[in-house]
């Protein structure tokens, strides 16, 4: 089993690399199920989510090929419509985004319930489910399993998301573009991922309009052909390089951004001392002086996104004064506090509300990364201590980010991914 070794109290400088939006290409790739044709796909990046789920469409049938490592070509003319592999599927939490599509190609589908990360609380896929149903589909879940069917195909209809959901929106938009009609997606999710999959979908032939607002019209199409495209830098990636500055102090030139993207991000940056300049497809960012307080609340885009709070409450344990942040997309997103206290963080939970009092210094511990972003949040504040940090559960992290140790290592930090015997692993729960 592997982890991550951090010997921190080092500033970062240099540039980094983003890579290609995981968030996006989760969804596009399950997409080319629909596409009677080659897509090449762009950008993309090489992280385990990804990897498990061009697997996914080979065990399937699909036909998939590495053109180069950020390129992958991929040929679904010759898939069957079989269940899903439950042992795979259970590896990730985008797995949903198969119902959508082999419901869109074949009228039915079998997928086993989405895993991936788990914050505690409830990450139900309700709207997904009720999306479905409005486009004709009959829906349950059986033994581990969602059986959707539209024996009839799928026809457009008005969908109404009670709670602004970016995994609905995305789902309900691919199950959409093969329907008969129109289909109009109301309350939908606005985040720069929606729009990129949305934009794939045109370029293969699709008819997507309003992706970014929140009414999103499919027009129904008979069919997909096979194209290439590029997948946006990834929002979530850079935003945690840049909160690790925060964290360490220095200054680093993050490159393939768009700057808009980050816009929720670098405000609060700013307000916590940062010097950010934005390029046309770079930002850097520069932290001289001790970090400010600040107030935070999560919100679904264009606010701050719940997938960089936890790297921010890290930088935070370091800031002057008393910082208060409340989560406002995920029930219980505060699990990852409990490690943050080992390394000497003061932080008070009380629902959905945390309180960050800054401390002068953390200091290096055994911490457990348990989700993704979680994880992030780990090798942030072991990059800042003082000490050596031992990061357990890296399988989490490296779902969401390609070559972070290497990244990191350019721009100065000394962190090393080390294997250990099964016996030595830290226990997973306390």
């Amino acid at each position: 089993m592997d982890k991550f070794i951090i010997n921190g109290n080092k500033t970062l400088h240099g540039e980094v690399t983003v890579s290609g939006a995981k968030n996006a290409v989760v969804a596009i790739i399950p997409a080319t199920i629909m596409v009677n044709g080659v897509c090449r796909i762009e950008n993309v990046p090489r992280v385990s989510d990804v990897i498990i789920q061009l697997e996914i469409l080979q065990q399937m049938g699909a036909r998939v090929r590495s053109l180069n490592p950020t390129t992958v070509e991929i040929d679904c003319r010759g898939m069957r419509n079989a269940r899903t592999p439950e042992d795979l599927m259970r590896k990730l939490r985008a797995s949903y985004y198969l119902i959508g599509t082999l419901l869109g190609r074949y009228h039915k589908a079998e997928v086993a319930m989405p895993g991936g990360c788990n914050f505690g609380g409830v990450r139900p896929i309700d709207q997904h489910v009720k999306g479905f149903e409005a486009l004709g589909a009959t829906v349950s879940i059986k033994n581990g399993y969602v059986y959707a069917e539209a024996p009839q195909g799928l026809r457009g209809a008005n969908v109404y998301l009670d709670v602004v959901s970016v995994g609905a929106t995305m789902n309900v938009m691919l199950a959409a573009t093969m329907a008969q009609g129109q289909t109009v997606i109301e309350n939908a999710a606005k985040e720069p991922h929606i729009v990129d999959l949305a934009n794939f979908l045109n370029a293969m032939g699709a008819d997507i309009m309003g992706a970014g607002t929140d009414v999103i019209k499919i027009r129904g199409v008979e069919t997909l052909h096979g194209g290439t495209y590029s997948v946006i830098p990834d929002q979530i990636e850079a935003g945690t390089y840049m909160a690790a500055v925060m964290a360490t102090g220095g200054s680093v030139l993050v490159r393939n951004v768009i700057p808009k993207h980050l816009e929720c991000i670098t405000a609060k940056l700013e307000e916590m001392g940062a010097q950010v300049e934005e390029l046309d497809d770079a930002v850097r960012v520069t932290r001289l002086e001790p970090l400010n307080k600040i107030n935070l609340k999560t919100l679904p885009y264009p606010g701050f996104p719940t997938d960089m709070q936890p790297q921010l409450v890290a930088a935070l344990c370091l800031a002057q004064g008393t910082s208060v942040i409340t989560e406002g997309v995920w029930d219980n997103r505060y699990r990852y506090v409990e490690e943050l206290r080992r390394m000497g963080a003061r932080i008070q939970v009380d629902g959905k509300v945390a309180i960050v009092e800054g401390v002068p210094e953390l200091t290096g511990a055994k911490v457990q990364a348990c989700d993704l972003r979680a994880g992030a949040a780990m090798v942030i504040a072991g990059l800042a201590a003082h000490g050596t940090t031992e990061v357990d559960g890296i399988a989490y992290i490296e779902r969401g980010y390609e070559n972070i140790v290497e990244k990191l290592q350019g721009l100065g930090a000394d962190i090393t991914r080390v294997t250990v015997p099964e016996e030595d692993r830290m226990p997973m729960a306390r």
